[in-house]
């Protein structure tokens, strides 16, 4: 039985290399990295977040691994894309570089149990805000505003809108907002996945009619296999503010985050971090959402 497990791990380890390696053959994932000049020597009110994150000298992220985009890691195990860009901004406020945060993968389905139990003290993933999550943790901005599309196989010509998908197999990530959508409000049946790019095969066999999630990220997808994939149609069919998730009811902190965010839309930092990553694919800058100060 031992050594079962330990080829079953070296498995797991050898397939998300390999995963890591088609994502990073394919095209860059999101940009470039960046090194945000670190505030230096910050004071903040005592006992706040900001002060403890600031003393000890690091921070630890939640970000997607898979999203090209906007978090997507590379062959040198470091994240890029949007959201990561946005923490990097945010680690160098509070005096933290950018070689001193600490990545872990967050997926739709861990976002809120990685923030409850301490293991992130941020989520910044493609993270959608909604009223059901806000029970269970906070979140500043929204930072960014996507909108929920679908993804097919470039030779499929029948699904060109959300009421094409009645009854048909979409894959979306479990708990996350489109897959309840797609389900509650268009009828179709999910084949639910861990990941985005989970889904990906499924489609390209045709085991299941479309992926659906967020435009921007589905068209990271595409970027990368354009002769593969493509959207169903250019038009989106909900609004997905994006924001960054923090421990419940830290208001100090997520207050201080919403200064932050509205700063950089100000400086110029938003609008370059956007066009170091998502810019190469999306070519339109967004300017910063209105920032929800709930």
């Amino acid at each position: 039985m031992k050594a079962f497990l330990t080829r079953r791990k070296s498995f797991v380890v050898a397939a998300s290399a390999a995963l890591a390696l088609t994502l990073s053959a394919c095209g860059g994932g999101g940009g470039t990295t960046s090194n945000p000049s670190v505030a230096e020597k910050p004071t903040f009110a005592a006992g706040s977040t900001m002060e403890k994150l600031s003393k000890a000298g690091t921070i630890k992220i939640g970000t997607k691994f898979d999203q090209p985009l906007f978090g997507q890691v590379g062959l040198d195990g470091k994240p890029i894309g949007f959201d990561v860009e946005m923490g990097k901004l945010i680690a160098a406020k509070l005096g933290i570089a950018a070689d001193k945060i600490e990545w872990s993968e967050t997926v739709s389905a861990n976002r809120e149990p990685f923030i409850e139990q301490g293991k992130v003290d941020l989520v910044i993933a493609t993270y959608t805000i909604n009223d059901k999550r806000k029970q269970v943790v906070s979140f500043a901005g929204p930072y960014y505003e996507a909108g929920q599309a679908l993804m097919v196989n470039k030779d499929n010509d029948t699904i060109k809108k959300p009421e094409d998908v009645k009854g048909k197999k979409v894959c979306s990530v479990t708990g996350s907002t489109p897959a309840g959508t797609i389900v509650e409000k268009y009828g179709a049946e999910l084949v639910p996945a861990a990941t985005y790019s989970a889904c990906l095969e499924p489609l390209r066999n045709k085991q299941v009619e479309a992926i659906t999630t967020d435009n921007v990220i589905l068209a990271g997808f595409v970027d990368k296999e354009p002769e593969a994939f493509k959207l169903a149609s250019d038009e989106t069919f909900t609004k997905e503010p994006y924001g960054i998730g923090l421990k419940k009811d830290d208001t100090v902190f997520r207050n201080w985050i919403n200064d932050q965010l509205e700063e950089f839309g100000k400086d110029g930092s938003y609008k370059k971090a956007w066009e170091a990553t998502a810019g190469s694919v999306i070519k339109t800058a967004p300017e910063l959402p209105a920032i929800n100060r709930y």
